[in-house]
């Protein structure tokens, strides 16, 4: 993990786009009941502490690593297989220029899920390989033998997993902790589509002074 994030910039040189991916399940639209008071002199900002419950979005997000950008949001009521598939077709979408796409994500199942695996046989010419059954045979016989053909430094489409309990090694867990203290904690959303609509304008907002992380964690044991 850490060594892509290292040279994830000679990767880009060679045409290799590096993005860091996750959800963000159950975000709540949350009006308040009342408008908040702003700044005074002499008084802090405050805000009404009753609120409406207007419903949830679920949003999947990916930021490129060297640019810092984050690139084709999903917003939607689900976050299921078949939408992360989707949010990850409309980011390679984006370029289709590039020569590889190292994607860092957890261990979901989503993330490592059948119609993954199929479509990054596909991209990467293996489409008349035999990829067996789903939990029976094969490629697809269970989560560890997809994850082990999604990391195929060959593919088109590689996946880097972070180790287990270890999801703060994903660059976008920082991104989703931004967004979360300058929007969804402070935001007021009149329903679910203001909440997506304001996600995105923040998203739009964000990319056009963004810039890398400076990733100082170079992957040696932390102590207790």
């Amino acid at each position: 993990m850490c060594t892509l994030y290292r040279d994830a910039p000679a990767l880009a040189a060679r045409g290799e786009r590096s993005v860091s991916t996750d959800e963000m399940t159950g975000v709540q639209a949350l009006e308040r009941k009342h408008p908040g008071l702003p700044l005074a002199p002499g008084k802090v900002e405050r805000r009404e502490f009753e609120y409406i419950r207007n419903g949830t979005r679920s949003f999947i997000l990916s930021r490129d690593i060297v640019s810092g950008q984050v690139i084709a949001p999903y917003a939607g009521p689900t976050r299921t297989e078949a939408d992360f598939l989707a949010h990850l077709q409309a980011v390679v979408a984006t370029d289709p220029t590039a020569t590889r796409w190292h994607i860092v994500a957890d261990n979901l199942d989503t993330h490592r899920s059948e119609s993954l695996v199929r479509w990054v046989a596909e991209l990467s010419g293996l489409g008349d390989l035999d990829l067996g059954i789903k939990s029976k045979a094969g490629i697809l016989a269970s989560r560890q033998t997809r994850a082990d053909f999604l990391s195929d430094p060959t593919h088109r489409i590689v996946f880097h997993y972070t180790p287990n309990h270890s999801s703060w090694l994903n660059q976008i867990e920082i991104w989703l902790s931004i967004l979360t203290r300058k929007l969804l904690r402070r935001g007021s959303f009149t329903s679910v589509d203001d909440l997506t609509t304001q996600v995105l304008a923040f998203i739009d907002h964000y990319n056009r002074t963004a810039k890398p992380f400076k990733w100082t964690y170079q992957g040696t044991v932390l102590a207790a």
